[in-house]
């Protein structure tokens, strides 16, 4: 292999539109290492298969990629919100046999649509209540309950034949910025790492996970000298040596701020292959164009001495690997026949597990109202939580509305507008219901009932919860 193919084997970029385009098929005729998918590449099962289908036609070796976590973060459900509890409810319901399951009929979905690599489970510990992106993506914030779900989740999965990638390493959960818009710090010393945010990843090697997701997040105290996605010292010594991960290292999106922010995306791919990245994510609409410059830069770093031929061919070499191993598995491992586009799990089940003040009071007679907040950009703008009657913000629609007013938010006490409005309505009527579907801080105070996910599933949840608990 020449540095050029190398190059090219070790990108992972998005694309525009629902069909492959012409100059994304010619990359991958001539090496690109695959495609990530996205909500928007997404018109129908039929239509995904059909994509699927035409990336393995033009590069045998590709890993078609998705982030499908099962919960509030979709793409094959992005239109219509996810069918699946999400990470925080089956930690809460804490069934490690139910987790498995959960996340096997994921990895089956996917291999019905064509897709090999799913960049799930978040595996971060949710330590921190202000986090802006991990959230109910996380299975909680005890590091041994989220340890054994996540080692659970990625059995499953894996044994699907569709590889994971566990996220974020070393841990996203003890922050208060979200990296795709800045460079959050994690402030900790490497013995604390080593006693909480390890554990999950740890769990995970052990469990058969195939790929590990970096985060662009800095540990001051670990490698002052840029995000985790650039330090050998957190992938190398810690990942690889230290956990024994000897499988593909795939850097998180490197259009996110915390990642090129300062730098631009080419270097970005430089820093990342030189610390130990194999797999490069590089965003979602990409060009033909930006390619281009990312090879180009990971060509000249070879030729000036900034990065190794060796680590850019070893790089290669996995990911091509990995995504032969996992078509072997595939022509051995038949999908079940009872495998469905669309699965359905109990809500019941979920309802048991959402954290409901004492002395809450539902009446028959409600006008369910969404407090829409900006979702992060891992969740995008999928649809989430239950049917509202009413989607409003404003004083004046929330006085027309007729019965017990039940508002309905996310991470409620992180909004200052959420909060004087709950306060305000609060006063005004004491019989005000207020549901939080993402995760509440420790006070609960603007949380009477805490459904822990936002998905459809946890939708439908609630109304089932509502109905029987109306008086």
């Amino acid at each position: 292999m020449t540095p050029s193919t190398n190059a090219a084997a070790v990108l992972l970029p998005g694309f525009v539109g629902t069909e492959l385009p012409e100059w994304l098929a010619a990359r991958l005729r001539n090496g690109l290492a695959g495609v990530c998918i996205f909500g928007n590449n997404i018109e129908s099962r039929e239509q995904l298969r059909e994509l699927t289908g035409a990336i393995r036609e033009a590069n045998p070796d590709s890993l078609i990629a998705i982030d499908e976590e099962g919960g509030d973060v979709t793409r094959l459900y992005y239109d219509q919100g996810s069918p699946y509890p999400g990470n925080a409810l089956l930690g809460r319901i804490n069934d490690l046999d139910y987790t498995e399951q959960v996340a096997r009929q994921v990895g089956w979905e996917l291999r019905l649509a064509g897709v090999n690599l799913n960049f799930a489970p978040d595996v971060d510990i949710n330590s921190n209540a202000d986090n802006p992106v991990i959230g109910v993506r996380s299975f909680g914030s005890d590091a041994a309950l989220v340890a054994a779900h996540s080692a659970a989740w990625v059995r499953g999965h894996e044994s699907t034949g569709v590889a994971v990638s566990a996220k974020h390493f070393p841990g996203h959960g003890d922050t208060a910025q979200d990296s795709h818009l800045a460079l959050p710090v994690v402030d900790l010393p490497l013995s604390a790492l080593r006693e909480r945010e390890l554990a999950p990843f740890e769990a995970v090697v052990a469990a058969g996970a195939r790929t590990v997701m970096t985060s662009h997040i800095l540990l001051p105290q670990v490698d002052p000298s840029g995000p985790a996605t650039f330090s050998r010292i957190v992938l190398e010594d810690l990942l690889r040596r230290d956990l024994g991960f000897d499988g593909v290292i795939v850097s998180d999106a490197l259009d996110m701020a915390g990642a090129s922010g300062e730098v631009g995306i080419p270097e970005a791919a430089v820093l990342a292959i030189a610390a130990g990245c194999d797999l490069l994510c590089i965003g979602t609409d990409n060009t033909d164009e930006q390619l281009d410059a990312i090879e180009h830069a990971l060509q000249t770093a070879v030729s000036t001495g900034r990065l190794t031929s060796a680590r850019l061919e070893d790089a290669a070499s996995r990911n091509i690997a990995l995504a032969r191993e996992l078509a072997a598995q595939a022509d051995a491992l038949p999908i079940p026949a009872t495998t469905a586009d669309e699965p359905s799990f109990d809500l019941e089940r979920s309802a048991a597990a959402f954290d409901v003040r004492a002395g809450v009071s539902v009446e028959h007679d409600r006008t369910l109202v969404a407090l829409q907040t900006v979702a992060n950009i891992a969740i995008g703008v999928a649809p989430w939580g239950p049917r509202f009657d009413a989607r409003t913000g404003s004083g004046e629609e929330l006085a027309a509305t007729g019965g017990q007013l039940v508002l309905v938010g996310k991470d409620n006490h992180r909004h200052a507008w959420v909060r004087d409005l709950i306060d305000r309505e609060r006063q005004a009527n004491p019989s005000v219901l207020v549901v939080d579907m993402g995760w509440p801080d420790d006070s609960r105070a603007y949380a009477d009932v805490a459904t822990f996910g936002a998905s459809r599933h946890a939708g439908a949840a609630l109304e089932a919860w509502l109905e029987r608990e109306a008086r």
